[in-house]
């Protein structure tokens, strides 16, 4: 998962922005040579005001206020040549004046809108420093395993939100989490960071998979019973599937709490596991006083699997319609969990138009054929 950390973006960029430029600078001029050739029952002075207003759409306060001084100048000029008799008409004395009191606030607009948009890449800039230290991206291996991963954002400002992952090393294998918190915020956040917390503590120290998940769900349980937080008891829960994936082969040992299931991909057919022991989510287990049974499937060399949050299937279209997971990767070619994630992103993206109602991530493991004896 690359993070990328962007300042605050000026509004006039380089050749683009000189061209803009020249648009109220043409007005100016245009309105300026017409009205000075019009009857003089005909003015066109007020048509100045769109310049500087135009300009602001796309240019910093210092662009706006010389756009603006260049239009009262101009509307000046026409009053001088228009009234020769005299300096200036009292039409043309109130033309100046408005033109004037637009610019300035024209001006003022711009710079408390630079100021803003500084606020707001500074807030940007913190959640995703949040999010790196909370979801730290999954190394590109983890054993025998290629991983490929993706945190998307409902919101551009909000980097951050209750969808969590984690990856760690056994002495067999690797174990990763994949999860999503009720709500949202920073409550959820700090409920990510928890269960993340006591994931990459316990994942090394319980024997069995129904031990880790039976720990970390008693983590989440005691944090909800602290000073402060019994009342979300028994509100707030955390969907997650906890794996066990082999080095060596053999069957990948799963719990799933709630959460959407894993699909498998070999060969371009998907296949959703089935999950015969549902468990409740974390969180819930001092009221459903659940037993953690394991369920196992097949993860076969050369073949992809696919781990993701409900912000994926319940990404709608236009038409209000599900993403069909399984039905849209059927098919794909793609092998490598680099080159699947890309697609696999971009035919979402594509599904929602652009933009999604709920944080999503997609995480890709490739577990390479074995080499030719």
């Amino acid at each position: 998962m690359s993070q990328r950390r962007e300042g605050p973006r000026r509004v006039v960029r380089g050749g683009r922005g000189r061209a803009l430029i020249a648009v109220p600078v043409l007005w100016i001029v245009a309105v300026s040579v017409v009205d000075v050739l019009s009857p003089s029952d005909i003015h066109l002075g007020p048509l100045l005001v769109a310049a500087p207003a135009v300009t602001a759409s796309f240019a910093g306060p210092r662009t706006v206020g010389l756009i603006a001084a260049l239009a009262v100048l101009s509307q000046t000029v026409i009053g001088l040549v228009r009234d020769s008799d005299e300096l200036l008409s009292a039409n043309h004395e109130a033309q100046v004046i408005s033109l004037l009191l637009v610019g300035v606030m024209l001006v003022i607009f711009c710079v408390l809108r630079e100021r803003r948009a500084k606020e707001l890449a500074q807030v940007r800039y913190v959640s995703e420093t949040a999010q790196r230290v909370v979801l730290p991206p999954l190394p590109r291996t983890l054993g025998p395993l290629r991983v490929a991963s993706l945190y998307l954002a409902a919101e551009a400002e909000a980097q951050i939100g209750g969808d969590l992952y984690a990856a760690t090393r056994t002495t067999t294998g690797t174990r990763l989490i994949v999860g999503d918190v009720r709500g949202k915020g920073m409550t959820a956040v700090n409920d990510a960071a928890l269960l993340l917390g006591a994931f990459r503590v316990a994942a090394h120290r319980r024997a069995s998979l129904g031990e880790l998940v039976g720990y970390l769900d008693r983590s989440v349980c005691w944090d909800l019973t602290e000073p402060g937080e019994s009342s979300r008891y028994g509100e707030t829960f955390i969907t997650a599937t906890v794996l066990d994936i082999p080095d060596q082969g053999g069957r990948v040992e799963m719990v799933a709490c709630g959460h959407p299931p894993p699909v498998v991909l070999c060969d371009g057919r998907p296949t959703t596991m089935d999950v015969l022991h549902p468990a409740p989510p974390l969180g819930l287990g001092e009221l459903a006083h659940p037993r953690y049974h394991v369920d196992s499937f097949p993860f076969e060399p050369g073949s992809l699997l696919l781990l993701y949050t409900d912000g994926v299937t319940e990404a709608r279209d236009a038409s209000g319609a599900f993403y069909p997971l399984a039905e849209r990767i059927t098919g794909w070619a793609e092998k490598d969990a680099d080159a699947f994630l890309g697609r696999f992103r971009a035919d979402l993206m594509e599904w929602v138009g652009g933009h999604l109602d709920d944080d999503a991530v997609m995480i890709v493991l490739e577990r390479p054929p074995a080499p030719p004896t």
